[in-house]
């Protein structure tokens, strides 16, 4: 098995990036997705590989996240300052589809319990 080669990795980055600020410029934020394959390596059966990477920046560093629970779920958020909402909450939005909306805008991701997330589509 061969090494990764460090110099063609950062020529090839160095291209793509020239590539899409020169040559082919896009009115929005490009994205680039990197793929590693590793020979003779099956991730079903070897778990060799066990640790995790803090990124220099992060994604979205003022990220809104509200919890959609039950009781307890909605306790533990607010002991953690985190946005909850309960289920007789969504129940009173199921008539008013203009503030479901305005909570869906207001944040960036939702957390649901278990038991609020089977039962989400009857209540909205």
């Amino acid at each position: 098995m061969s090494k990764l080669n460090a110099e063609k990795l950062k020529d090839a980055v160095t291209d793509l990036l020239k590539f899409s600020t020169e040559e082919k410029v896009r009115k929005f934020s490009e994205s680039v997705e990197l793929q590693i394959l590793l020979k003779g390596y099956d991730t079903q059966k070897d778990k060799r590989f066990a640790s995790q990477v803090k990124l220099p920046h992060t994604a979205r560093p003022r990220m809104s996240v509200c919890v959609l629970g039950d009781a307890y779920d909605c306790d533990r958020a607010t002991q953690l300052e985190i946005p909850s909402h309960d289920v007789e909450y969504l129940k009173s939005l199921k008539k008013n589809k203009k503030q479901v909306k305005k909570m869906a805008k207001r944040y960036d991701a939702f957390l649901a319990s278990e038991a609020v997330l089977k039962s989400m589509n009857r209540i909205l």
